[in-house]
């Protein structure tokens, strides 16, 4: 339950103000078709994350327990320095095609979370908790708990949302797990 909780704030709280939840205003913006944008952004965060996870999973086997150790305590911390820089979005990963609402969300969202800071964070989030099921489910929940309303209500969200104090807290979660790996607590 932990690797599920935990997965799931990490990334709801660095997905705001992330590339990806600005690509779900200006597919928002684009289409005015949320139902179709919603699923495409569920389907597309589900493939990525799963293979991010058994990328994760993969790398627990590789490497020895103390080298894992170092690995993510300090993949931790230097995500929590990532977070803070903030994202912005080429039009040009935004181009319509012909697979309708649903096929432009799921490329376009799939393209542009490859090597995302959530991406990395579920490979290091897998390798952590060594739960594949869990960290996938909380992963991608965190990505809905973002990216739905901000497909939902736009730009109207968007102006009003701390994005600088979100990312804040997210990094001070990044620093406190890798912290508590490199301590060896709670492992």
């Amino acid at each position: 339950m932990e690797a599920f909780l935990v997965s799931t704030g990490i990334v709801a709280l660095a997905e705001i103000g992330d590339k990806t939840q600005l690509l779900s205003f200006v597919l928002a913006a684009r289409f005015r078709k949320p139902w179709p944008i919603i699923a495409g952004i569920l389907v597309a965060t589900l493939a990525n994350h799963a293979f991010a996870a058994a990328v994760g999973t993969w790398i627990t086997g590789l490497l020895g327990p103390e080298v894992l150790r170092w690995v993510l305590g300090l993949s931790f911390i230097a995500m929590a320095a990532w977070i803070m820089v903030p994202d912005k979005l080429d039009e040009d990963e935004v181009q319509p095609l012909r697979f309708g609402v649903f096929g432009a969300t799921l490329v376009a969202f799939f393209l542009a979370e490859m090597g995302d800071k959530t991406q990395i964070a579920t490979v290091a989030l897998a390798a952590q908790y060594e739960a594949f099921v869990a960290v996938v489910a909380g992963t991608t929940l965190g990505m809905m708990i973002a990216n739905a309303p901000a497909v939902l209500v736009g730009d109207r969200l968007a102006h009003r949302m701390p994005v600088r104090l979100v990312h804040g807290i997210a990094a001070c979660i990044f620093v406190v797990l890798g912290a508590l790996v490199l301590m060896d607590i709670g492992a």
